[in-house]
């Protein structure tokens, strides 16, 4: 791999083989999430506990401070909206120039396998990963499904991940799934790192599916709504991270949980 592709990577992915990614990316088809209106207030928080942050240019420049010392993973894919005909109608929005002016240490762009627009974005993928490969950029695919939820089955997440590895993807992001995610991680060559998805009813099931997804072969999530829409985000963060990065189960982190959201630790 070239080094300076490796050496970014090494930023993102930790010592120990692990990452937890926050992305605030969801407004550039959402438009001001709930808990999101303020990007800048939202992460002021959480930063510290994250190993990169994913966001968008337009929020990148207007709402975090240039002296951030995170890795910021670049969305640059979008075109479509949450009103819009179709969630997989998208293109690429940033130029690599743009990438490398605002000193990004990976870019993200969405692969909607299986959609009316596959061929299109898969096609984009392949040509950003052309672009900056002669940079140095690493390329993170995120294996989107739009609305149709019920796709999240180890058979078709599997199908996603290995075709977004086949097209040069450096990371894949990819959802969990109860049954069979080992296969999704074996028939990947690349690092993949969980999506957070919708928001589940307590904190211990987001423990107890990024501790599964991690047992089986994940490196860490790409999660955003589980924690900054929780009531305790900080408490939820700080968990999080005790799964990836000291190996706790989901009873130790739902302690630890508590003990933040208590403010005892």
């Amino acid at each position: 791999m070239d080094w300076g592709i490796q050496n970014r990577l090494n930023r993102l992915i930790q010592k120990d083989g692990r990452a937890l990614f926050l992305p605030i990316d969801h407004g550039y088809f959402q438009g001001p999430t709930r808990k999101l209106e303020k990007p800048g207030e939202t992460i002021k928080p959480l930063i510290q506990y994250a190993d990169a942050i994913m966001l968008t240019r337009g929020v990148l420049r207007n709402c975090v401070d240039p002296a951030i010392p995170k890795p910021i993973i670049l969305r640059v894919s979008g075109g479509n909206s949450v009103v819009g005909e179709d969630l997989s109608n998208e293109g690429q929005i940033t130029s690599i120039n743009e990438i490398l002016r605002l000193n990004a240490s990976a870019v993200s762009m969405s692969i909607y396998v299986g959609s009316k627009h596959e061929h299109q974005t898969l096609l984009n993928f392949a040509s950003l990963v052309d672009q900056c490969e002669d940079y140095g950029i690493p390329v993170m695919a995120v294996t989107a499904v739009g609305r149709e939820l019920e796709k999240r089955t180890a058979r078709y997440l599997a199908l996603c991940a290995r075709i977004a590895a086949e097209l040069g993807a450096q990371v894949v992001k990819t959802y969990y799934c109860e049954e069979n995610f080992e296969k999704v991680i074996n028939g990947c060559p690349v690092p993949v790192v969980i999506a957070g998805g919708p928001k589940v009813d307590t904190a211990l099931e987001v423990f107890e599916f990024v501790y599964d997804g991690i047992q089986k072969g994940a490196i860490g999530v790409n999660l955003g709504r589980n924690v900054w829409q929780h009531q305790y985000p900080v408490a939820m963060i700080r968990a999080i991270r005790g799964v990836i990065h000291e190996n706790l189960n989901p009873k130790e982190a739902q302690q630890l949980f508590e003990q933040v959201k208590a403010g005892k630790a």
